[in-house]
């Protein structure tokens, strides 16, 4: 195998190759990207026996072949070269070698058979749809934070990708939650996507997938079975296996009967409790919120360290609250807001609260409180 390509195009498909074998794992090949030229084409594969992705780069190939290399010692490799570097990767059978040549750099670095690397399986996919990049990456983007870390609770490590009943008809919708928040996002149904069973889709591939949504122009295929999920571009596919479980009824933790009401300038919101939260003890990161007519005082009291206030001026017409909250919650909640206004709804103090943008409710929120 011989071909030449160029940096730029190089490091972007060792990246996100790199970006899927596990640093830690005892079986050598894992950490090793399959490098294929064929034609004018070059494929570099990689993967953990979970998610497997296929980046396809232009190259000028002179001899066709194989081999499979360390991704992550490739991808530094690269990544150090200059800007514009003509790259030239060639295998040798016989000592079990790749050169990695760019003007005056050589490197020879040690592969390990191609026969050995593993290839997922591919599946009968039952669903296959075309959805825009900035609707994926909407739906991924805004729930992601609220995807648990509990592995006991494996079920939620993940999101919740299924067809759902929305308030204007049916919604193609990614639901998150870890107990504490909770986050659901409702977007248009793609064509073809109606039958679609509902899948968890992993946290890591969440992750990934964010590199493939970068561009707005993009369409991607997805492709959905009942153990694996697929999106693709033209130049890489990602497949991931997805989460055997049932994923709980989450409409149940959505309150309906919040009436109590603020509006409040989101940036502004988040500012203060960044402030203010800055004196709380890392471990409840409590931030108590007070509501009067048109008044919201934050404050944070800790006994170790001191304390802190600072009042906003807010939309709020209903009787008197007081309600506390973790401060990361109510950050990553509000960070989530594009528009210029959070709207948070409550019950009372021991009750979930709900909190939208605007009245927007394609994206909907719920957090619960603490004791303060």
């Amino acid at each position: 195998m011989k071909f030449s390509i160029e940096r730029g195009a190089l490091l972007r498909a060792v990246g996100q190759a790199q970006s899927v074998v596990e640093r830690r794992n005892t079986i050598p090949i894992l950490a090793n990207v399959l490098i294929e030229a064929e034609g004018n084409e070059i494929s570099f594969r990689a993967t953990d026996l979970d998610i497997e992705v296929v980046d396809r780069a232009p190259g000028h190939v002179e001899r066709a072949g194989a081999t499979t290399v360390s991704a992550v010692t490739l991808h530094e490799i690269v990544r150090k070269l200059p800007d514009g570097a003509l790259v030239t990767l060639s295998d040798d059978m016989v000592n079990g070698r790749l050169s990695v040549e760019a003007g005056r750099s050589h490197f020879s670095l040690a592969t390990l058979p191609k026969e050995d690397f593993p290839v997922m399986a591919s599946s009968e996919y039952a669903t296959n749809f075309t959805a825009p990049a900035p609707v994926l990456r909407r739906l991924f983007d805004k729930s992601k934070f609220a995807i648990s870390t509990e592995e006991t609770r494996y079920y939620l490590n993940g999101v919740y990708l299924h067809i759902a009943e929305g308030e204007g008809g049916r919604v193609l919708r990614a639901v998150a939650t870890d107990g504490h928040r909770l986050a659901r996002i409702d977007a248009p149904i793609p064509d073809a996507a109606e039958t679609m069973a509902g899948v968890i889709v992993p946290r890591k591939t969440v992750g990934e997938l964010r590199k493939l949504l970068d561009d707005d122009d993009m369409s991607i295929a997805v492709s959905v079975s009942e153990t694996k999920i697929r999106f693709a571009t033209p130049a890489i596919t990602l497949t991931s296996k997805v989460i055997d479980g049932t994923f709980p009824d989450y409409t149940r933790v959505i309150p309906q009967n919040n009436t109590r009401r603020l509006e409040v300038d989101a940036a502004e919101f988040a500012r203060a409790v960044d402030r203010v939260a800055t004196v709380s003890s890392e471990r409840s990161r409590a931030v108590k919120l007070a509501l009067d007519e048109d008044r919201l005082v934050l404050s944070v009291n800790s006994p170790d360290s001191g304390a802190a206030e600072e009042e906003l001026a807010v939309a709020y017409g209903d009787e008197r609250l007081e309600i506390g909250f973790n401060a990361k919650y109510l950050l990553e909640i509000a960070s989530q807001v594009d528009r210029e206004n959070a709207v948070f709804l409550f019950n009372s103090s021991g009750d979930p609260t709900l909190m939208r943008e605007g009245n927007d409710t394609s994206a909907v929120y719920v957090v619960m409180p603490m004791r303060v």
